[in-house]
């Protein structure tokens, strides 16, 4: 039984009855075996070349297949993503009260010192010679006391014996006198140069980590000159730059996910402060968060920050390739129930988000072409469901 069906069966059956007619034929005339052959191969290869006409021009005439998503409802997290950088949340800039050359650096960057460590010493050659001498002369203004002090106790013993007069013991008390207001005067010179020396020592005021050491050992430094960046032992912060069109939306606060860039660590975050001022350079606002938990992140360290600014429980999103003209006049390709490709308007929320929220133009059930590339208005195609999950807007 013959099943031959199709653009290549009908010209297989009509080589088959040819050829058995041209044989019987070609026996009854009793022609020539080698010119009966002949023409049998040329109507067999023009039968063959029919065949294979029908069959490019059955394949060209085919409607192609499309990539289409169907349209459904679905809950929508609307997001903010945006790239922020751990910061300790207290900074300050270190310098040196006096110009001068640095002798020495106690500390580098990553270390951490407690309230009051030195951090650095400043050459001060003339101070300490200053501190020296100061040191010098309270000696000898104590020695001085001491030995009027010592007389003034043999005037005193003398004075009750009858021995001296009452003259020479008010000059004894008179030379102690002076001799401890010389000594006071002394030990506060001393003093003064001694906190004038301990300038040159520079310390930390606070507890923290040595964030940034701009300067080396030996570099002239003068009292603007930022020796060392201190960051708050504790307390650590995100702070991130939002597009101030959208800075708006934001609220202290609100939840945030986070992640350490290039980690698959996600810790949870909220905002704790949004700053008033717009940067005219980049129109964007600063907004700080704080982890929620104990999370050991190294100032500096680039994270990935995710704010949620709400759920829409029944959206409709497409994948933004999928539209053509997304700026001006957005439209997608939108395949019917004969298969024909029709072109419709759609309006597309402004929130930034990995796929674009659409709120008219479309409905539920609609199948859109995910690459309008593939095909043109008004042609016939045949539409390939994707089974493919649309990630959530601002995920």
């Amino acid at each position: 039984m013959n099943d031959a069906s199709g653009p290549v069966g009908a010209p297989l059956d009509a080589f088959a009855s040819l050829q058995e007619s041209t044989e019987v034929k070609g026996d009854a005339k009793g022609g020539a075996p080698a010119q009966q052959s002949k023409k049998r191969i040329l109507l067999a290869a023009g039968l063959v070349g029919a065949g294979v006409v029908a069959v490019v021009g059955w394949i060209l005439l085919r409607p192609i297949e499309v990539v289409v998503l169907t349209l459904f409802p679905q809950p929508v997290e609307i997001a903010l993503s945006v790239v922020g950088r751990v910061q300790s949340r207290d900074t300050l800039e270190i310098r040196s009260k006096n110009a001068g050359q640095v002798a020495q650096l106690l500390h580098d960057e990553g270390d951490i010192v407690v309230k009051g460590a030195p951090l650095a010493v400043i050459s001060s050659d003339v101070e300490s010679a200053e501190a020296t001498a100061a040191s010098a002369r309270e000696q000898a203004a104590r020695a001085q006391f001491a030995l009027t002090q010592l007389a003034l106790t043999r005037a005193e013993t003398l004075a009750a014996k009858g021995a001296v007069s009452s003259a020479a013991l008010d000059n004894a008390k008179a030379a102690a006198k002076s001799a401890q207001a010389a000594m006071v005067a002394a030990t506060s010179d001393r003093r003064a140069a001694s906190a004038r020396l301990g300038e040159f020592i520079v310390r930390a005021p606070m507890a923290g980590v040595v964030l940034l050491r701009p300067v080396d050992n030996g570099q002239v430094i003068t009292p603007a000159t930022t020796l060392f960046q201190l960051g708050s032992a504790s307390g650590r912060e995100i702070d991130a730059e939002v597009d101030e069109a959208f800075a708006d939306d934001l609220r202290p606060g609100m939840a945030a996910r986070a992640a350490p860039s290039g980690s698959s660590v996600i810790f949870a975050a909220h905002i704790r402060e949004i700053s008033p001022r717009v940067d005219p350079a980049t129109g964007g606002r600063t907004i700080a968060l704080s982890p929620d938990a104990g999370t050991a992140l190294p100032p500096g360290r680039t994270v990935d920050v995710t704010v949620v600014i709400g759920v829409r429980p029944d959206a409709l999103v497409v994948p933004r390739e999928a539209i053509l003209e997304s700026g001006a006049n957005p439209h997608v390709y939108v395949v019917d129930s004969k298969g024909m490709v029709n072109v419709r308007p759609i309006k597309i929320d402004a929130w930034p988000s990995l796929n674009a929220i659409v709120t008219g133009g479309v409905s539920a059930g609609d199948k859109i072409v995910l690459i309008p590339s593939q095909t043109r208005p008004s042609a016939r195609v045949r539409p390939l469901e994707t089974k493919a999950l649309l990630p959530a807007p601002g995920g």
